[in-house]
């Protein structure tokens, strides 16, 4: 069976690896001719509109997934309506649900999952509204197209309102107050053909720059887990979901406050790779096939360093024990996520210990709890 996979980021390649055990094989879509996934599976290279390109993914497919979210929902359209019609999964509404942050917004609350204070802004009247409503400090953000921190500016007086308004305001925008959060976490399931979820343990996230520096799992409390499960489960159920589907909230005094929903296999996920029972990736494909799904329990503490920008010496990585090195192959860039690295230890303590000690020695910046 082939699986077609829209997007050929290095969570595309991943998927593509999780797979091949499985007996599948891939074919992936990507503008990119050296995009990650393009290195172990084969690839169409083109964009994502292209139709004639479009149509030879679902005659080859009998499923297609995504591996970005910002892949365009009318697509994905086009390869259900047309001659071939190979399952889409996850769903497009999720994901054109997940793209649209005031969409987002207003399915948190018509499902009762908290999220933040809120309004919608595309005009300056309106930008006066939402700080009225809102009040400051805030975050003016893009609708659309934002992702690792693009498409927003932190304001804390008017005068940093009107500057981000007239930088950003090309585009439609939402204005949300800043949550002085303890920690952020994100809650990951999978829903199958039949319904089921499985839910993995809480991951604990710091980010830098808006990009995710570090996941360590299990993380939080029981009672902080049941709650994000509660959530994530009642997503999943409004749309039908099959495949993965993410959850990110600040944690503020002990209470859960929903950011954003990504509908796909996530990066606070990578750690399942080596530390959970059934990786994320292969949990997806699990899930969009119609197979039984996998177990999800953690089979001991993990950490996920997140390497940009570069990957540092292989042989100095190699050389440290326990190490689970994974290198996405990209051309080094400033910002850009080029690799991870996972621990997986006995316990939390020795966990975070490690965590740190690998930081300092790689002399990645970042803070850990």
């Amino acid at each position: 069976m082939t699986v077609g996979i829209v997007g050929a980021g290095q969570l595309g390649r991943m998927l593509a690896l999780a797979g091949y055990p499985l007996g599948l094989d891939f074919l992936c879509l990507d503008p990119a001719p050296d995009a990650p996934a393009g290195q172990v599976a084969p690839l169409l290279t083109g964009t994502f509109t292209d139709r004639a390109l479009l149509t030879e993914l679902a005659r080859r497919c009998e499923v297609v997934t995504f591996d970005w979210e910002n892949v365009p929902g009318a697509s994905l359209r086009t390869l259900a309506r047309g001659r071939h019609r190979p399952r889409i999964a996850p769903p497009v509404a999720a994901l054109e649900c997940g793209q649209d942050r005031v969409s987002e917004k207003r399915l948190f609350e018509r499902l009762g999952v908290p999220t933040t204070r809120w309004r919608a802004v595309d005009s300056r009247a309106e930008l006066e509204s939402a700080l009225a409503a809102v009040g400051l400090p805030g975050v003016l953000k893009t609708r659309r197209l934002g992702y690792d921190g693009k498409g927003q500016a932190m304001v804390r007086t008017r005068a940093e309102a009107a500057r981000a308004f007239e930088r950003l305001s090309a585009v439609p925008l939402l204005y949300e107050e800043l949550v002085a959060f303890d920690c952020e976490v994100s809650v990951i399931g999978a829903r199958g053909a039949r319904g089921e979820v499985a839910i993995y343990p809480l991951c604990g996230n710091v980010h830098g720059a808006g990009i995710l520096r570090l996941t360590c799992a299990p993380f939080g409390t029981a009672q902080l887990q049941r709650r994000a499960a509660r959530h994530l489960t009642r997503v999943l159920t409004h749309f039908r979901y099959r495949g993965i589907l993410t959850i990110e909230f600040f944690v503020r005094k002990g209470e859960l406050i929903a950011n954003e929903m990504a509908p796909r296999v996530h990066n606070s996920g990578h750690w399942t790779i080596e530390g959970a029972a059934t990786s994320q990736f292969e949990n997806h494909l699990r899930a969009i096939l119609g197979l039984p799904l996998g177990a999800t329990r953690a089979l001991g503490h993990s950490a996920m360093l997140n390497l940009i920008g570069r990957i540092p010496p292989r042989a100095q990585l190699l050389s440290l024990e326990g190490v689970h090195l994974h290198d996405y192959g990209k051309q080094p860039r400033p910002g850009r996520k080029v690799g991870h690295l996972t621990v997986v230890e006995p316990s939390a303590a020795v966990r975070d210990a490690r965590a740190r000690r690998l930081a300092a020695e790689l002399a990645v910046r970042v803070r850990i709890p």
